[in-house]
C-alpha cells in the first residue's frame, strides 16, 4: 500500500500570530500535514511549493477579524490550485495552549468520528475524511486505538464543532474549532 500523500497547510497573506499558532496546532494533530509559512507566495507559488513537498492537496487558512475565519481546501492540479468543497467558515477556536494541552506529541495516526450522519456535521465529516484520507468511524464503533480522534458534531442548530481527542484517555488536545457555516 502506498503511503498517504502529504497535505500542505498554509495561511492567507499577513497572518496573525494566533493564525500561525492555529496552523502549528493543526499540523501537530494531523499526520501527513506539513505547515509552511506563506510569506509573499502567490497561489501558483503555493501550488509549486506543494509539489516540492510531495503534497497533492492544500489547506489555506484565511484571516477574518484577526483570527482564522475560513478554511479553504484545494487539490493541486496541472493548472495550479483547484478549489474543493466545502469552504468552512470558522466562528471561533481554541488553541492547544487555551485548552491546557501542552507538549502534545505529534499524531502518528488519526481517525474521524461523526456523531450524527444525517445533518451537516455528518456531511462535513465525510468530506473531511475523503480530503484528508482518514478513516471515518461511527462513535458507537470507536475503540481505544492510541491515535488521535477528530470528532465532528452539532452543538446547536447551525453550529458544528470539530475537536481533536487523544486516545486512550479521551483528552481534548485541540485545536477546538467552532464552525458557523459550511459552503458546498
Amino acid at each position: 500500500m502506498d503511503p498517504p500523500s502529504k497535505i500542505l497547510l498554509t495561511t492567507s497573506r499577513d497572518p496573525t500570530p494566533r493564525i500561525r499558532a492555529f496552523c502549528h496546532d493543526l499540523a501537530e494533530v494531523m499526520p501527513n500535514v506539513a505547515y509552511v509559512n506563506r510569506g509573499k507566495m502567490s497561489n501558483d507559488e503555493v501550488a509549486e511549493k506543494a509539489l516540492e513537498q510531495d503534497a497533492d492537496r492544500v489547506v489555506i487558512v484565511d484571516r477574518w477579524q484577526g483570527g482564522p475565519g475560513v478554511l479553504r481546501l484545494f487539490k493541486v492540479g496541472e493548472s495550479g490550485l483547484v478549489s474543493t468543497p466545502p469552504v468552512i467558515r470558522v466562528a471561533g477556536m481554541k488553541l492547544q495552549r487555551d485548552l491546557g494541552a501542552s507538549r502534545v506529541k505529534p499524531a502518528s495516526s488519526i481517525i474521524a468520528a461523526k456523531h450524527n450522519k444525517s445533518d451537516d456535521s455528518g456531511r462535513l465529516g465525510n468530506a473531511l475524511s475523503d480530503f484528508f484520507g482518514i478513516s471515518m468511524l461511527e462513535t458507537k464503533d470507536m475503540i481505544t486505538t492510541g491515535s488521535t480522534v477528530l470528532s465532528i458534531s452539532s452543538n446547536k442548530p447551525g453550529k458544528i464543532v470539530m475537536t481533536f481527542m487523544k486516545e486512550p484517555n479521551h483528552r481534548e488536545v485541540g485545536p477546538h474549532i467552532l464552525i458557523s457555516r459550511v459552503e458546498w
